[in-house]
């Protein structure tokens, strides 16, 4: 524990101690002064941003810098995933805090498991050995089985809760029986002394092909791809909803980061083997996932479906292998973060009076009610549905340009085709804002704080669209592209 080991981690030890800290105050307060929690848990962000972006530790020609003898990482592609995770983060505070007082539920309890899940997070995506990705990847796990049960009222959360814990687990011991796979046939649990033992072995090793097929299975449960998706919609659904915003988007960023340290850092030369397997999972999630997200009335279950069907496109950047791959990845998982945050924001914004809006027939006449928020909401399924000018549509077309340049065209040509699948339940909720007659006619009112980010967050959609290259360049660069 000296001193460049404790700087190179000093996010990741002020989210832990904050999480302590706003654990132990939470005692001394009374209920009308839980908007304390709030705060600090804001304040932990924004100061846990400004020390990771003043972390000091490339030099000439020295892109990353390792510690803890070389299990945890600090790099661009880490930071750049931390700051969007903080941003991201942010905004669910603000959404939760409106959703959870509505519904009595507001208790330090959602702040001090997601800051434990963000420290989850920030682990894995700086993780450079196996032992420190599967402890990232618990702390993740655990915190977000406590959320989903964060309702103690609700039967539908506890069963979702049960479910997504047997099937993690299961997951989870894939993963670790891989890894013990991986392990046996190079003799190290370092990600970078494993890519030299695999680039002496080879693929011949039946060992460590087995421990390869284990970590896939793991890692694609954790990105909820088909067909270890079973867990998404039923999650998604009794979940409270602040629950299935941060579920949704934060953790994405670590799931596409524990891909990129295991699978191009650790297992780069077997890139032959685990592309096949990879291109079957993005076909799969990209054709069930739009096509069950059309039958779907419950607008939770509808971005259920739809984000597995954005998952299949962020492994369609992972699979030529490529510097330019990882990076239009990248861009897509932050992207998704965001139209993801946005969506479930305009799901908090229209529950009230202890009723989630969890149905399509909720937006039914929104423009009607207020037409700013129709328009946000507008932007955000455009935006979902790939519609050019939207973010969505460049982050789309970077994944599918990344498949054409490595040969794979026929992937590519499904993608296309189900984008446009898919356009169809994106556009239909824009059709019930703005062509269905209202179920209400009462006004919608949020404070000040939740109207301001939502519409910011909207916006985004547009406006990252047209200003896209400067994101775009920060991606490619994080892989040299």
């Amino acid at each position: 524990m000296n001193n460049s080991n404790m700087l190179l981690a000093a996010p990741e030890f002020w989210v832990l101690s904050m999480a302590c800290v706003i654990l132990v105050v939470d005692l001394f307060l009374r209920e009308e002064r839980r908007g304390i929690i709030h705060l600090l848990a804001i304040i932990t962000l924004i100061f846990a941003a400004i020390i990771t972006m003043r972390g000091d530790y490339a030099s000439e020609g020295v892109r990353s810098a390792l510690a803890f003898n070389g299990s945890f990482i600090r790099d661009q592609m880490g930071d750049m995933l931390k700051l969007f995770s903080y941003l991201v983060l942010a905004i669910v505070y603000i959404y939760s805090k409106f959703h959870l007082r509505q519904f009595r539920m507001f208790r330090a309890d959602f702040y001090t498991l997601s800051l434990f899940a963000l420290l989850g997070v920030m682990l894995l995506i700086s993780a450079n050995n196996l032992v420190t990705i599967y402890l990232g990847l618990e702390l993740i796990s655990l915190s977000s089985y406590a959320l989903v049960a964060f309702d103690r009222d609700s039967r539908t959360g506890s069963e979702a809760a049960m479910k997504y814990f047997v099937l993690g687990s299961m997951a989870s011991g894939m993963l670790l029986y891989g890894m013990s796979m991986i392990y046996g046939a190079t003799g190290s649990l370092d990600l970078y002394a494993i890519s030299a033992a695999v680039a002496n072995i080879g693929s011949d090793d039946p060992m460590l092909v087995f421990g390869l097929v284990f970590l896939v299975v793991g890692l694609a449960f954790k990105l909820g791809v088909v067909p270890f998706h079973m867990w998404i919609p039923d999650v998604y659904h009794g979940a409270p909803v602040p629950t299935t915003l941060f579920i949704s988007s934060v953790p994405k960023m670590a799931a596409f980061a524990m891909a990129i340290r295991l699978l191009q850092t650790g297992l780069g030369d077997l890139q032959g083997d685990w592309s096949q397997m990879l291109s079957v999972l993005a076909v799969l999630s990209i054709v069930l996932g739009n096509l069950a997200a059309i039958a779907q009335t419950n607008i939770k279950r509808m971005l259920a479906y739809s984000t597995i069907s954005h998952m299949g496109f962020v492994l369609m950047g992972l699979l030529p292998g490529s510097a330019t791959g990882y990076g239009a990845g990248m861009f897509y998982v932050i992207v998704y973060s965001l139209m993801s945050a946005a969506a479930f924001g305009m799901v908090i914004l229209l529950s009230a009076r202890g009723v989630e809006a969890e149905k399509l027939d909720d937006f039914k006449g929104l423009n009607q009610r207020n037409s700013w928020y129709a328009a946000v909401m507008a932007m955000v399924m455009f935006s979902m549905a790939g519609v050019p000018v939207f973010v969505g549509f460049f982050a789309k077309w970077l994944v599918i340009k990344a498949a054409l340049d490595a040969g794979l065209v026929w992937l590519a040509i499904i993608a296309v085709v189900f984008s446009v699948v898919g356009a169809f339940y994106y556009i239909r909720v824009v059709k019930l804002m703005y062509f269905d007659e209202p179920v209400t006619e009462s006004p919608i009112e949020v404070p000040v704080d939740f109207r301001t980010v939502i519409s910011l967050n909207g916006a985004m959609m547009l406006g990252l669209g047209i200003f896209s290259s400067s994101l775009i360049a920060v991606c490619m660069s994080s892989f040299g592209a």
